[in-house]
């Protein structure tokens, strides 16, 4: 009898700590708006602007969608149900286990992972499509990390820009806006190639996605007409007052450009130029 009256009275308090734990745990945690952050409030995207985001980024299926300072996980969820696999880092822990919750509740858990790390710490560089909702200093503050990421990788802005970086387009709802970036590739300096007389040299320089420049063919001067960078990819097209009109258009890669030279609109031939070391 004795034994038995120990095992109840051992037994209780542990009872009453299960049901208290259960009851905590059923208690969602539940932001709110414009509460503290580490360095910004919390203010939600609409959804109908989550999804102009992902839109204008062209998230599909073969996509990696990095979410810098994810909240609630809504961004992630929404690239994650578009097929992509998405991370989303967020400094609130709280907030990280709300996201692997939602996520989970949308079934796409397999797809939206979250991590809780400083932004400012944390490597991105291998997403394709990067999100965020940042003010315009902590956007400048990343810029220079994001002009580092991979040529072609798209980058969404809910509201705020990147200063003088400005984007390759924007789109507009209910009175807030998206702005879309495409990084470029780094094509700043001197080209030269081998042309069937001689030899040709492009002299570009480079202001974000901005390029201008000068191209001799065999020692003449011809005037640029145009000149498109988006990612890597690189057209030009020069040509004097006369008919003469080259076309080149290639892939950069660090020192080097592949693809193909036209002219007069002709078939095109292989061109591959290299970039060469400054003085």
């Amino acid at each position: 009898m004795r034994n038995r009256t120990l095992a109840v009275v051992f037994t209780l308090p542990l009872v009453l700590f299960l049901a208290t734990a259960g009851s905590a745990s059923a208690q969602q945690y539940q932001p709110t708006v414009g509460q503290e952050g580490k360095d910004v409030v919390w203010v939600p995207t609409p959804e109908e602007l989550v999804q102009a985001m992902l839109d204008l980024a062209k998230v599909g299926s073969t996509d990696y969608v990095i979410d810098l300072g994810s909240g609630d996980g809504r961004i992630v969820i929404a690239a994650a149900k578009r097929g992509a696999r998405a991370l989303g880092i967020e400094y609130n822990p709280d907030m990280v286990e709300l996201s692997k919750g939602n996520a989970a509740k949308e079934g796409v858990s397999d797809r939206a992972n979250f991590m809780c790390a400083d932004i400012f710490e944390t490597d991105f560089s291998r997403a394709t499509v990067l999100t965020l909702y940042l003010l315009p200093d902590l956007n400048i503050k990343l810029r220079p990390k994001i002009l580092d990421l991979k040529p072609g990788t798209r980058v969404v802005s809910h509201a705020f820009s990147m200063g003088d970086w400005e984007a390759d387009q924007t789109v507009s709802i209910e009175e807030r806006t998206a702005f879309l970036w495409i990084v470029p590739a780094k094509v700043a300096g001197t080209w030269t190639w081998n042309t069937a007389s001689g030899g040709a040299q492009l002299t570009l320089r480079q202001t974000y996605q901005k390029v201008e420049g000068e191209l001799k063919i065999d020692g003449r001067g011809l005037p640029l007409k145009t000149v498109k960078l988006e990612g890597d990819e690189i057209s030009v097209t020069a040509g004097g007052s006369g008919p003469v009109m080259w076309e080149y258009a290639g892939h950069a890669n660090g020192n080097s450009i592949d693809g193909t030279a036209k002219l007069n609109g002709q078939p095109g031939v292989k061109w591959h130029a290299e970039r060469r070391a400054a003085p």
